[in-house]
């Protein structure tokens, strides 16, 4: 794989493929901002993605259950021309726990961890696989994880999955008590992650914050710096995946 990063773009000339899923249009075009030129659109059944060089960019929805679907849609169908994706990023704006997560600053998921799939009980929470079924985690991996927190500046901790948004102190603190490595919170990772694994394709969770985890307090949110904080993290990733692309994956 050949990848150049310059004056904070990404350049790509390469046959490892990339797919980027955000959630929402915004997020997805604040990735394609890394990029000198605009992607192209290249329409799939269920699915348009947004294509530049060797990344493909996918707004795969709210939530981790169409996230999932959508990204498995791109996998499948990126495996069916016989051109699979090496690696799946999921990537976007999230809330951070306070302090360690502050406002504009990036998180890099070391776990990506379904935080409320479970049962909830008079003895509390009780996640899915206390139950004897499927899994609550998915592990990016961990060279992977240290390139690109050296290469971006950000750091790394659990990124949680919710269907709910904290909109609550006590929930928040709730979450950090179960999760005490978490540093913040969003709505897809687990699902990016669950279609990767699906496919047997590695994952990475970037997430840039843009308030703090618990009351809703719109005035306080940071949207823009976000975005903007997501198009400098990936104008800086090239280099990390072309060194990556020569480690063993799964380490």
């Amino acid at each position: 794989m050949v990848l150049q990063a310059q004056e904070g773009l990404l350049t790509t000339s390469s046959v490892v493929r990339v797919l980027v899923a955000t959630a929402v249009p915004a997020e997805r075009d604040a990735v394609a901002g890394a990029f000198p030129a605009p992607p192209r659109e290249v329409r799939l059944p269920g699915v348009t993605l947004h294509r530049s060089g060797g990344y493909d960019l996918l707004a795969a929805g709210v939530g981790p259950a169409l996230a999932a679907a959508s990204t498995a849609t791109a996998l499948t169908a990126a495996a069916l021309e016989g051109t699979p994706y090496a690696l799946v990023v999921s990537a976007g704006i999230a809330g951070g726990f306070q302090p360690d997560a502050p406002v504009g600053s990036l998180v890099v998921a070391d776990d990506i961890t379904v935080a409320d799939l479970g049962a909830d009980t008079a003895d509390g929470f009780v996640p899915v696989t206390a139950l004897g079924f499927g899994t609550v985690s998915h592990r990016p991996p961990e060279s992977l994880v240290r390139d690109v927190v050296a290469a971006t500046g950000g750091r790394a901790g659990t990124v949680l999955t919710v269907s709910t948004v904290t909109g609550t102190a006590a929930r928040a603190a709730e979450l950090r008590a179960r999760h005490p490595h978490a540093l913040a919170e969003a709505m897809e990772g687990f699902g990016v992650a669950e279609a990767a694994a699906a496919h047997g394709v590695p994952v990475l969770e970037l997430r840039a914050v843009s308030n703090p985890v618990g009351p809703r307090d719109r005035a306080a949110w940071r949207i823009g710096d976000a975005l903007a904080a997501l198009t400098e993290a990936f104008g800086k990733l090239a280099p990390v995946l072309e060194g990556w692309n020569r480690h063993d994956r799964t380490h």
